[in-house]
């Protein structure tokens, strides 16, 4: 029995740190930034690496490393991308109960900006073809699933794995993406409607329920199924609801080098809190613990913490949730 099996993508991310120009554009709704290259010109990179994300393996280690017995579902290639991230996740202590396929695993280029964000250039590769009747339901044997963004068939069977936990009475984190949120809350109803906890940030919270503050929107999401939502809003913290309450996770003053990852180191020490100890609050702190170590690193994966040295950092920083009214 697992802990947690985590669904969802896998990939190789190659970073690449190069001169770019970072533009704004301001309207009266929005400021949006914008990443720019010189067209026709043949740019130099100063640093690449490679290493592996996707948000399947990302939050499947996340939570080997701290404690859980885990395990990851989602779809290979038959190419050296995937030798690459099976040999990472034995090393990990996370087992694959997936299913390998000739072609091409998961690819992405991630181009970092003068403000430390980034863009992903994201190749699904074979992540899209999962196909329920392909999944040895045997294996399937877990207290939780955490369901990451998946897109095409491989959404059908994130459907069908939603019913399945149902039946099997099996905790449901989600955590989806823009491509997702933008198709709204009827096309994710039958996921939506079987979650325990709904984790997402506040751009993809506006595209599923329509613009407003962390606290109504989380009010809105409320109503869509979920037992329990948390929103997450970049270098403002993350905010859910809890007994009456309005709970806000501050962060602490730390400038990000590389924001890949957070988001699913966040979600997964969330629910890595919940499952320990059964404290939002908690959960939380130790969320926000984790999601600021990766974020001072390059990659998804590089400095994801162990329970121990979470707890470490905990009680150095000190975190505070700051309480108030709905």
């Amino acid at each position: 029995m697992y802990d947690v099996i985590t669904v969802g993508s896998s990939t190789v991310d190659v970073f690449a740190d190069s001169e770019s120009e970072l533009i704004k554009i301001k309207s009266s709704k929005e400021t949006e930034e914008l990443i720019a290259y010189p067209s026709g010109s043949k740019i130099l990179i100063r640093n690449i690496s490679f290493l592996t994300g996707g948000g399947g393996t990302n939050t499947a280690v996340a939570l080997s490393r701290l404690g859980h017995k885990v395990a990851y579902l989602g779809k290979l290639g038959n190419d050296i991308n995937a030798d690459m991230i099976l040999r990472e996740l034995r090393e990990e202590k996370v087992d694959f109960i997936g299913v390998q396929e000739k072609g091409m695993s998961g690819y992405s280029v991630i181009l970092k900006s003068l403000e430390h964000d980034r863009s992903i250039l994201a190749y699904k590769g074979v992540n899209n073809n999962l196909g329920y009747e392909e999944i040895d339901l045997k294996k399937v044997r877990t207290k939780w699933f955490y369901f990451s963004s998946m897109v095409g068939e491989s959404y059908t069977t994130l459907e069908k794995l939603a019913q399945f936990a149902r039946e099997q009475k099996i905790g449901v984190v989600f955590n989806p993406s823009n491509y997702l949120a933008e198709k709204g809350t009827t096309y994710l109803n039958k996921i939506l409607s079987r979650t325990k906890i709904l984790i997402l940030n506040k751009d993809e919270a506006q595209l599923l329920v329509g613009r407003g503050q962390c606290k109504d929107l989380i009010d809105k999401l409320m109503n869509c199924g979920p037992d329990h939502v948390v929103v997450t809003d970049g270098k403002n913290g993350a905010y859910t609801f809890f007994k009456g309450k309005v709970l806000h996770v501050l962060p602490s003053n730390i400038t990000p080098f590389e924001t890949t990852g957070a988001g699913d180191a966040f979600a997964a020490s969330f629910l890595s809190g919940i499952i320990k100890k059964g404290d939002v609050e908690f959960a939380l702190k130790l969320a926000q613990t984790n999601a600021e170590s990766v974020i001072q690193f390059t990659g998804a994966k590089n400095r994801l913490l162990t329970y121990r040295e979470a707890l470490q950092l905990l009680k150095k920083r000190k975190i505070k949730v700051r309480k108030g009214s709905i």
